[in-house]
């Protein structure tokens, strides 16, 4: 059996006062105690990513109204707080000073675009459904079997609407005006 050797007393205090000195010492200095994330206080919101049907959940983080983060939600058995790009830059696409907020018309052969109301918009989208329906609508074929569709109006929507704005669009487009051109983009 071998004898252990210890070293000299006056080195092993010392080496047991320096092993002391972060016990007894904050090791954060007075700045970083003050600082605070972003989301402290901020509520967290459940939300579901709106690009594509896998269904990956969201923490959408709001204090006083206004979003602050979004990010991937770590108790979701979809994704386990993992989001694909798309999903990671949702806060980007949300709270972005690019994204419009009013609504710009270029009338056909003019150089400039021009301020409208929102108001404006629906009611000229609405007149131009209306009219293409109207023109394009066939409800029996030549061998009269009953089809009520129009080939003259397809869709194309985003990535970003959420499975039941999808659903929505689907059911007015298909069933209420009988467009059989649908496509979400959601596989993009």
């Amino acid at each position: 059996m071998q004898q252990r050797i210890l070293p000299p007393e006056p080195v092993q205090a010392v080496v047991s006062e320096i092993m002391e000195v972060g016990s007894r010492v904050q090791p954060f200095s007075i700045e970083s105690v003050k600082k605070a994330s972003r989301i402290r206080e901020a509520k967290a919101v459940h939300s579901v990513c709106p690009y594509c049907a896998v269904g990956c959940s969201l923490n959408v983080y709001v204090k006083d109204g206004k979003v602050l983060d979004i990010e991937g939600n770590p108790d979701s058995p979809i994704n386990r707080g993992t989001l694909c790009p798309k999903g990671a830059a949702t806060f980007q696409y949300t709270v972005n000073a690019s994204r419009l907020t009013q609504v710009l018309h270029r009338a056909p052969y003019s150089d400039h675009w021009e301020v409208k109301s929102l108001d404006w918009a629906m009611e000229q989208i609405a007149q131009r459904v209306k009219k293409t329906r109207d023109e394009t609508f066939v409800e029996r074929l030549p061998d009269g079997r009953e089809v009520n569709h129009t080939l003259g109006i397809a869709s194309l929507g985003g990535a970003t609407l959420d499975v039941e704005e999808n659903y929505l669009m689907k059911k007015l487009l298909s069933g209420g005006l009988g467009v059989v051109s649908i496509e979400n983009q959601a596989r993009i």
